[in-house]
């Protein structure tokens, strides 16, 4: 891989000065974080005969379920989330200006409460019928707004149902509280007779032994720009004592609000599209179709890739075939091309 040195020596102090940060006098967590060895503990590397489409992961049990996408509001007010944690794949794509957003897509697990929950823009719901699932907002964009009510995708929307599925946390202001139990999510598909049964297309999984042999130059560290002020960039960190990667934002760890565990990912995806602002209020249409250059992350290394939209799934490509993922959760980041991966993604390469 082509390393741009003055990218690289700039991520290593700006990632030095962070972590030297933190050990000092940084912004902590209101609650500790779980430790890391306890959100893991239990895992066991067997051969099992069933395993989850998003993850890859075995069980032995049958693994069908649809899947549930939700809106999930990325403000600093917002933070931190509720059932990130348990997400399969997330995806972080820029709503208006330079705020993201993230699209937390279930099925291998069902966390207890899900949010705060936030309006719907319409490549997110392009992304959630990739995966046929049943798509969660609360509030849309005239663009989403169309999807939605002509029935494009099967919804639960917090403009219908504010105070019976969607509940308001008096913790949060507006638009920052409103919250969905995955219960209520369940109960919303029963009443609008949505099928619950069908499970999303399979992303391609490494297996144990082939995920031990992952190559690439060496990406300890991350970081994913997506505004000058900082707010908004996304910093991962790679435990080798666990084999994952750890999530900041802002200088705080993504961690799960009620429970305190720590977002932990096997595959980093960073892709580049062409953004386009489309109105005065700054809404954007975003290309997830054509597909473009990223980069894949794995037990702290990193290959340049391109992306393509495979019958609804963002996929990595390398020499016309599928990358194939570790098993485990995934976390995607979307940046716009202008001004690209090699200006707004940094690599701590040692």
């Amino acid at each position: 891989m082509k390393k741009w040195a003055v990218a690289a020596t700039a991520a290593l102090l700006l990632l030095s000065g962070c972590s030297e940060k933190e050990k000092a006098n940084g912004p902590e967590p209101k609650d500790p974080v779980k430790e890391v060895e306890e959100v893991i503990q239990g895992e066991v590397e067997t051969e099992l005969p069933y395993h989850y489409p998003l993850t890859g992961i075995g069980s032995e049990k049958k693994t069908e379920g649809r899947a549930v996408a939700v809106m999930v509001n990325n403000h600093p007010k917002a933070r931190p989330q509720s059932g990130l944690h348990k997400a399969d794949i997330v995806y972080e794509i820029l709503a208006e200006g330079d705020v993201t957003r993230f699209l937390a897509v279930f099925q291998s697990e069902r966390p207890e409460n899900i949010g705060p929950v936030r309006s719907a823009r319409d490549y997110y719901i392009d992304v959630a019928k990739g995966l046929n699932a049943l798509f969660i907002a609360h509030g849309y964009s005239a663009e989403a707004q169309e999807l939605l009510e002509r029935g494009f995708i099967d919804n639960l929307n917090g403009m219908v149902y504010d105070g019976t599925l969607f509940k308001r946390s008096r913790d949060r202001q507006a638009p920052h509280n409103s919250y969905i139990t995955y219960e209520n999510v369940l109960k919303g598909a029963k009443e609008k007779k949505y099928s619950m049964d069908q499970s999303p297309h399979e992303f391609t999984f490494l297996s144990e032994d082939e995920s031990k042999s992952v190559t690439g130059d060496e990406a300890k560290s991350v970081m994913v720009s997506y505004s000058a002020s900082g707010v908004f960039d996304s910093i991962y960190e790679y435990d080798e004592s666990v084999g994952k990667y750890k999530r900041f934002s802002d200088g705080d760890q993504t961690i799960d609000n009620e429970t305190k565990e720590p977002i932990l990912l096997d595959n980093l995806f960073i892709i580049e599209t062409t953004h386009q602002v489309i109105d005065n209020v700054g809404h954007k249409e975003i290309d997830l179709e054509a597909g473009g250059s990223g980069y894949l992350l794995q037990l702290g290394k990193v290959i340049q890739v391109e992306w393509k939209n495979d019958n609804g799934l963002i996929v990595p490509i390398k020499n016309g075939e599928v990358v194939p993922f570790v098993p485990g959760k995934t976390w995607v980041n979307v940046i716009p091309t202008n001004p690209g991966l090699q200006s707004s993604v940094l690599f701590n390469v040692k």
